[in-house]
């Protein structure tokens, strides 16, 4: 198991097996009112707890995190092939038929995002409602220009640090990063770079489950043609969220995502980077709340 911080606030940890009997870890935040919102986490293959109870929406909705297998209470498979994304989806499907859902509404943060999109490809005829929140793209193949990651990046021009952040922006767009400047840019990812975000993200480094993370998204998971084909007949409703100064999901390309399907609408949150449920709890939550009571 990787490291795991404690269980926020009102949740309860239960286990199920997956297909291949892993032992599987879940937190539902109890009752709450409507059908659950089943919660995939990024990183990817980040413990769910950095999802917390996603800005308070869980007073509003009752949520479910997965930890992904070999991250926060779920056990690690015997086969490490299995963390690819495309084999997770079974994982997905198993939590369902553990809750005795006919249908799920499914939410994807960041990588989990192509977690969400798989399991649509997948088992479309199982999702309710879908919220893809400051998606991860590669499920879909959308590319994103560097001019948007910097034009995102401008908004945050009268930081203090700014300047060598954006500095280290223009060399990782340029296809120049190295883990020194992809490191600089950390601050982009935040709404506000101060000490709480600074802890977030030393403790989300340590949460991670780096050696699997590279096989999640590994060579041949992917199909983005199929995909998006799938979700052009999808016909249930979908919400992007996206952060206003996002440079990892910018606006343009969250508008681009939500395009892709019939039945989507775009929130975007203002001031928000990657993680708007910090940002903006209120406004993230009352985004996604809406969107599920439509």
């Amino acid at each position: 198991m990787s490291p795991s911080a404690a269980p926020a606030p009102g949740f309860s940890a239960h286990t199920f097996p997956a297909p291949d009997g892993t032992l599987l870890a879940y937190h539902d935040s109890g009752p709450g009112t409507g059908e659950p919102l089943i919660c995939l986490p990024g990183g990817p293959l980040q413990d769910s707890v950095y999802l917390g109870d996603l800005g308070g929406l869980s007073a509003r909705r009752r949520l479910i995190r997965l930890d992904l297998r070999g991250t926060g209470g779920s056990a690690a498979p015997d086969d490490p092939d299995s963390y690819r994304c495309d084999r997770l989806v079974e994982d997905v499907e198993a939590l369902r038929v553990h809750l005795g859902l006919d249908t799920i509404d499914l939410l994807g943060h960041s990588a989990g995002a192509n977690l969400a999109a798989l399991y649509v490809t997948r088992y479309a005829e199982r999702v309710g409602r879908l919220v893809l929140l400051t998606p991860g793209t590669a499920a879909v193949g959308l590319d994103t220009a560097p001019e948007e990651r910097l034009a995102a990046a401008r908004l945050r021009r009268d930081e203090p640090w700014f300047g060598p952040a954006y500095a280290a922006l223009q060399e990782v767009t340029a296809g120049r990063g190295t883990a020194e400047t992809f490191g600089a840019v950390t601050p982009f990812f935040h709404g506000t770079w101060d000490e709480a975000a600074r802890e977030r993200h030393a403790a989300g480094a340590r949460q991670r489950n780096e050696p699997a993370a590279s096989v999640y998204g590994g060579e041949g998971v992917y199909e983005p043609a199929a995909t998006r084909a799938v979700f052009a007949e999808f016909g249930r409703p979908v919400l992007v969220v996206a952060g206003e100064g996002d440079v990892n999901t910018p606006v343009p390309t969250a508008t681009a995502y939500a395009a892709l399907f019939p039945k989507a609408g775009i929130a975007v949150v203002a001031g928000a980077g990657h993680f708007p449920w910090h940002d903006d709890a209120e406004g993230c939550a009352a985004a996604v709340e809406a969107f599920l009571n439509a």
